[in-house]
Protein backbone atom coordinates (compact mmCIF):
# COMPACT_ATOMS: atom_id res chain seq x y z
CA UNK A 1 0.00 0.00 0.00
CA UNK A 2 1.16 3.13 -0.89
CA UNK A 3 1.75 5.90 1.98
CA UNK A 4 0.47 9.19 2.45
CA UNK A 5 1.79 12.20 3.69
CA UNK A 6 -0.10 14.82 4.91
CA UNK A 7 1.36 18.94 4.72
CA UNK A 8 -0.05 21.77 6.53
CA UNK A 9 -0.18 25.06 5.10
CA UNK A 10 -1.01 26.17 8.47
CA UNK A 11 -0.92 29.91 7.80
CA UNK A 12 -3.14 29.69 5.19
CA UNK A 13 -5.62 27.46 7.37
CA UNK A 14 -5.20 29.72 10.17
CA UNK A 15 -6.26 33.22 8.14
CA UNK A 16 -8.90 31.39 6.42
CA UNK A 17 -10.61 29.92 9.62
CA UNK A 18 -10.15 33.69 11.34
CA UNK A 19 -12.40 34.97 8.95
CA UNK A 20 -14.87 32.32 7.80
CA UNK A 21 -15.46 30.55 11.38
CA UNK A 22 -17.96 33.19 13.67
CA UNK A 23 -16.02 34.53 16.37
CA UNK A 24 -16.18 31.79 19.27
CA UNK A 25 -14.15 31.98 22.55
CA UNK A 26 -13.56 30.17 25.24
CA UNK A 27 -15.29 30.39 28.89
CA UNK A 28 -12.24 32.75 29.95
CA UNK A 29 -13.54 34.94 27.00
CA UNK A 30 -10.45 34.62 24.38
CA UNK A 31 -11.36 34.22 20.60
CA UNK A 32 -10.83 31.10 19.26
CA UNK A 33 -12.27 31.14 16.26
CA UNK A 34 -9.11 30.91 13.78
CA UNK A 35 -8.16 27.70 16.32
CA UNK A 36 -11.22 25.91 16.07
CA UNK A 37 -11.24 25.95 12.55
CA UNK A 38 -7.46 24.58 12.50
CA UNK A 39 -8.63 22.19 14.52
CA UNK A 40 -11.60 20.88 12.20
CA UNK A 41 -9.90 20.91 9.04
CA UNK A 42 -6.80 19.25 10.72
CA UNK A 43 -9.06 16.39 11.68
CA UNK A 44 -11.42 16.23 8.32
CA UNK A 45 -8.24 16.00 6.91
CA UNK A 46 -6.76 12.77 9.18
CA UNK A 47 -10.50 11.46 8.58
CA UNK A 48 -10.65 11.62 4.87
CA UNK A 49 -6.99 10.47 3.95
CA UNK A 50 -5.86 8.94 6.99
CA UNK A 51 -2.03 9.37 6.42
CA UNK A 52 0.42 7.42 7.87
CA UNK A 53 2.92 10.69 7.97
CA UNK A 54 1.79 14.25 8.89
CA UNK A 55 4.24 17.90 8.86
CA UNK A 56 2.81 21.68 9.30
CA UNK A 57 4.75 24.66 7.79
CA UNK A 58 4.76 27.92 8.89
CA UNK A 59 5.80 31.35 7.67
CA UNK A 60 8.17 33.25 9.81
CA UNK A 61 7.68 37.02 10.46
CA UNK A 62 10.42 38.11 8.09
CA UNK A 63 11.21 38.87 5.13
CA UNK A 64 11.73 36.57 2.27
CA UNK A 65 13.92 36.30 -0.85
CA UNK A 66 10.82 37.32 -3.05
CA UNK A 67 11.27 40.29 -0.49
CA UNK A 68 14.88 41.01 -1.88
CA UNK A 69 13.57 40.48 -5.57
CA UNK A 70 10.99 42.71 -5.24
CA UNK A 71 10.38 45.05 -2.23
CA UNK A 72 6.72 45.81 -3.26
CA UNK A 73 5.70 41.98 -3.05
CA UNK A 74 2.51 41.59 -0.46
CA UNK A 75 3.05 45.51 0.42
CA UNK A 76 -0.55 46.28 0.87
CA UNK A 77 -1.48 43.48 3.16
CA UNK A 78 -2.98 44.26 6.33
CA UNK A 79 -1.32 44.18 9.67
CA UNK A 80 -2.32 40.44 11.28
CA UNK A 81 -5.27 41.53 13.46
CA UNK A 82 -4.58 41.83 17.29
CA UNK A 83 -7.06 39.10 18.01
CA UNK A 84 -5.55 36.49 15.57
CA UNK A 85 -2.08 36.74 16.86
CA UNK A 86 -2.69 34.76 19.56
CA UNK A 87 -4.55 32.09 18.02
CA UNK A 88 -1.18 31.56 16.16
CA UNK A 89 0.32 30.10 19.47
CA UNK A 90 -2.69 27.84 20.05
CA UNK A 91 -2.69 26.32 17.37
CA UNK A 92 1.01 25.27 17.43
CA UNK A 93 0.19 24.40 21.24
CA UNK A 94 -2.21 21.67 19.37
CA UNK A 95 -0.14 20.60 17.04
CA UNK A 96 2.37 19.49 19.79
CA UNK A 97 -0.07 17.97 21.76
CA UNK A 98 -0.67 15.56 18.38
CA UNK A 99 2.75 15.36 17.50
CA UNK A 100 2.71 17.15 14.63
CA UNK A 101 6.11 18.22 13.28
CA UNK A 102 6.23 22.13 12.78
CA UNK A 103 8.61 23.14 9.87
CA UNK A 104 9.80 26.40 8.90
CA UNK A 105 12.95 28.17 6.79
CA UNK A 106 14.06 31.83 7.19
CA UNK A 107 14.09 33.36 4.03
CA UNK A 108 11.15 31.11 2.53
CA UNK A 109 7.71 31.33 2.93
CA UNK A 110 4.93 27.91 4.14
CA UNK A 111 4.70 27.08 0.15
CA UNK A 112 8.32 26.73 -0.23
CA UNK A 113 8.68 24.16 2.38
CA UNK A 114 6.06 22.22 1.52
CA UNK A 115 7.10 22.24 -2.21
CA UNK A 116 10.22 20.94 -1.64
CA UNK A 117 8.83 18.44 1.06
CA UNK A 118 6.31 17.48 -1.31
CA UNK A 119 8.77 16.87 -4.18
CA UNK A 120 11.30 14.46 -1.37
CA UNK A 121 7.79 12.52 -0.79
CA UNK A 122 7.02 12.38 -4.41
CA UNK A 123 10.23 10.98 -5.30
CA UNK A 124 10.25 8.82 -2.60
CA UNK A 125 6.59 6.94 -3.63
CA UNK A 126 4.74 8.51 -1.42
CA UNK A 127 1.45 10.45 -2.18
CA UNK A 128 1.06 14.04 -0.73
CA UNK A 129 -2.20 15.81 0.41
CA UNK A 130 -1.49 19.37 0.64
CA UNK A 131 -4.19 20.82 2.65
CA UNK A 132 -4.74 24.62 2.59
CA UNK A 133 -6.98 27.40 2.32
CA UNK A 134 -6.48 28.92 -0.99
CA UNK A 135 -4.93 27.99 -4.53
CA UNK A 136 -1.80 28.41 -4.34
CA UNK A 137 -0.52 24.92 -3.86
CA UNK A 138 -2.41 24.27 -7.09
CA UNK A 139 1.12 23.97 -9.25
CA UNK A 140 2.34 21.60 -7.46
CA UNK A 141 -0.24 18.89 -8.11
CA UNK A 142 1.02 15.50 -9.73
CA UNK A 143 0.07 12.07 -10.32
CA UNK A 144 1.05 11.49 -6.58
CA UNK A 145 0.33 15.11 -5.06
CA UNK A 146 -3.10 16.42 -4.48
CA UNK A 147 -4.57 19.97 -2.95
CA UNK A 148 -7.54 19.48 -0.54
CA UNK A 149 -8.60 22.99 -0.39
CA UNK A 150 -11.60 24.75 1.54
CA UNK A 151 -14.63 26.14 -0.12
CA UNK A 152 -18.06 28.07 0.43
CA UNK A 153 -16.69 29.26 3.60
CA UNK A 154 -14.34 26.78 5.62
CA UNK A 155 -16.75 23.62 6.44
CA UNK A 156 -16.80 21.97 2.89
CA UNK A 157 -13.43 20.76 0.83
CA UNK A 158 -12.74 19.61 -2.29
CA UNK A 159 -9.29 17.78 -3.54
CA UNK A 160 -7.76 18.74 -6.77
CA UNK A 161 -5.52 16.27 -8.53
CA UNK A 162 -4.62 17.02 -12.45
CA UNK A 163 -8.29 16.08 -13.92
CA UNK A 164 -9.95 18.48 -11.64
CA UNK A 165 -7.79 21.63 -12.21
CA UNK A 166 -7.96 20.43 -16.08
CA UNK A 167 -11.75 20.77 -16.27
CA UNK A 168 -11.53 23.88 -13.76
CA UNK A 169 -8.93 25.93 -15.82
CA UNK A 170 -7.99 23.96 -18.97
CA UNK A 171 -4.58 23.97 -17.97
CA UNK A 172 -1.94 21.64 -16.27
CA UNK A 173 -0.47 22.27 -12.80
CA UNK A 174 2.71 23.01 -14.73
CA UNK A 175 0.98 26.24 -16.33
CA UNK A 176 -0.55 27.80 -13.25
CA UNK A 177 2.39 29.85 -12.47
CA UNK A 178 2.74 31.52 -15.79
CA UNK A 179 -1.84 31.89 -15.54
CA UNK A 180 -1.14 33.71 -12.52
CA UNK A 181 1.90 35.25 -13.35
CA UNK A 182 0.11 36.70 -16.24
CA UNK A 183 -3.23 37.09 -14.36
CA UNK A 184 -1.37 38.91 -11.49
CA UNK A 185 -2.93 38.76 -7.75
CA UNK A 186 -3.81 41.59 -5.86
CA UNK A 187 -3.61 39.63 -2.41
CA UNK A 188 0.04 39.12 -3.14
CA UNK A 189 0.53 42.40 -4.90
CA UNK A 190 1.31 41.29 -8.06
CA UNK A 191 0.53 43.21 -10.85
CA UNK A 192 0.30 40.61 -13.72
CA UNK A 193 0.73 42.04 -17.18
CA UNK A 194 -2.14 44.56 -18.37
CA UNK A 195 -2.37 45.46 -21.60
CA UNK A 196 -0.02 42.71 -23.36
CA UNK A 197 -2.58 39.84 -22.64
CA UNK A 198 -6.31 38.96 -22.10
CA UNK A 199 -7.68 36.30 -20.13
CA UNK A 200 -11.40 35.06 -20.76
CA UNK A 201 -13.50 32.22 -19.27
CA UNK A 202 -14.89 30.37 -22.15
CA UNK A 203 -17.58 28.31 -21.52
CA UNK A 204 -18.32 27.09 -24.49
CA UNK A 205 -17.87 23.51 -22.60
CA UNK A 206 -20.05 22.49 -20.08
CA UNK A 207 -16.63 22.34 -17.60
CA UNK A 208 -15.05 25.91 -19.23
CA UNK A 209 -11.72 26.29 -20.64
CA UNK A 210 -9.42 28.91 -19.49
CA UNK A 211 -7.66 30.13 -22.52
CA UNK A 212 -4.97 33.03 -22.82
CA UNK A 213 -4.56 35.39 -25.70
CA UNK A 214 -1.05 37.49 -25.76
CA UNK A 215 0.08 39.80 -28.18
CA UNK A 216 3.41 39.99 -30.18
CA UNK A 217 4.68 41.47 -26.72
CA UNK A 218 3.84 38.96 -24.25
CA UNK A 219 5.95 36.85 -26.58
CA UNK A 220 9.33 39.00 -25.38
CA UNK A 221 8.22 38.91 -21.91
CA UNK A 222 11.08 37.32 -19.65
CA UNK A 223 11.15 33.93 -18.28
CA UNK A 224 8.46 33.70 -15.66
CA UNK A 225 9.67 31.73 -12.44
CA UNK A 226 7.48 30.69 -9.41
CA UNK A 227 6.74 33.01 -7.10
CA UNK A 228 5.16 30.84 -4.36
CA UNK A 229 8.26 28.50 -3.47
CA UNK A 230 11.46 30.19 -5.39
CA UNK A 231 13.21 28.63 -8.58
CA UNK A 232 14.44 25.44 -6.51
CA UNK A 233 11.92 24.25 -4.11
CA UNK A 234 14.30 21.18 -3.49
CA UNK A 235 16.94 23.51 -2.47
CA UNK A 236 15.17 23.89 0.95
CA UNK A 237 14.68 20.41 1.66
CA UNK A 238 16.52 21.60 5.34
CA UNK A 239 13.53 22.79 6.89
CA UNK A 240 13.53 23.62 10.72
CA UNK A 241 11.48 23.83 13.61
CA UNK A 242 12.30 27.04 15.74
CA UNK A 243 14.72 25.81 17.57
CA UNK A 244 16.86 25.26 15.06
CA UNK A 245 17.27 21.26 14.71
CA UNK A 246 16.40 19.78 11.56
CA UNK A 247 13.46 17.04 11.69
CA UNK A 248 12.05 14.90 9.64
CA UNK A 249 8.29 15.00 8.60
CA UNK A 250 7.17 11.63 9.89
CA UNK A 251 4.56 12.07 12.31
Amino acid sequence: MTERLVLLDSNSLIYRAFFAVPPLTTTKGELANATFGFASILLKSLEQTTPQHIAAAFDLPIPTFRHDREPTYKATRRPMPDELRPQFERVKQLLEKFGVPMYSLPGYEADDVIGALARQAEAKGLETIIVSGDLDPLQLVSPRVKLMTTRQGFQNTVIYDEEMIRQRYGLRPDQMVDFKALKGDTTDNIPGVPDHHRLRRSRSSAAGVATREADDHATRLPEHRDLRRGDDPSAVWAATRPDGRLQSAQG
